[in-house]
């Protein structure tokens, strides 16, 4: 009679086992078919890089931004956003924090209303990173942009990296540095 005892409860053991087991395949899979689904949807989102990209551009204080000459320094960041985008709310406070912490940051506003209208946002938010003014999504649409948030990465006056959506501040830190390393 012990021995059926012990039995039933190696059986229930191992069920168990097998049933954890089977909770962490399951997981592991969805974690891996998410990871491969948003890679792909983000690579088909992505910006493109117009055959004559306009890098001089000014930002809305009408200071001159070469970005093809701090894409020779260093790997910089183009980060299309907009006033009006609610996913960029969540996302602009890690640009700053970005350009803060010394990252090469070049922000084009999207469709956000004139300068004036575009300071007043800066301001009220406390975003110090520059900021040009693409009133009409003149410079969005040249870069063939589907959705915001989209960020590039441009090394040597070339688009190295293109990505869209909520990225955290360590991913694109680590963005910025394999681009200059590689």
């Amino acid at each position: 009679m012990t021995i059926d005892i012990k039995q039933k409860k190696e059986k229930s053991t191992k069920t168990a086992k097998q049933k954890i087991l089977s909770i962490l395949k399951t997981i592991m899979l969805y974690g891996l078919m998410f990871v491969l689904i948003y890679t792909v949807v983000n690579w088909w989102r992505q910006p493109v890089m117009p055959a004559n990209p306009q890098l001089q551009l000014t930002d809305y204080q009408g200071q001159a931004v070469d970005l093809a000459a701090l894409s020779h320094e260093q790997p910089t960041l183009v980060y299309f956003w907009g006033t009006w985008c609610s996913v960029c709310s969540f996302t602009s406070p890690t640009i700053n924090q970005l350009a803060a912490d010394g990252y090469p940051v070049i922000t084009i506003a999207i469709q956000s209303g004139p300068n004036q209208e575009l300071q007043n946002y800066l301001t009220e938010k406390n975003f110090g990173f520059t900021t040009i003014n693409d009133q009409e999504g003149e410079i969005f649409d040249d870069w063939q942009g589907q959705v915001t948030p989209s960020y590039v990465v441009l090394e040597n006056g070339e688009m190295t990296q293109g990505l869209t959506g909520i990225q955290p501040l360590w991913s694109l830190k680590l963005r910025l540095w394999l681009a200059s390393v590689f």
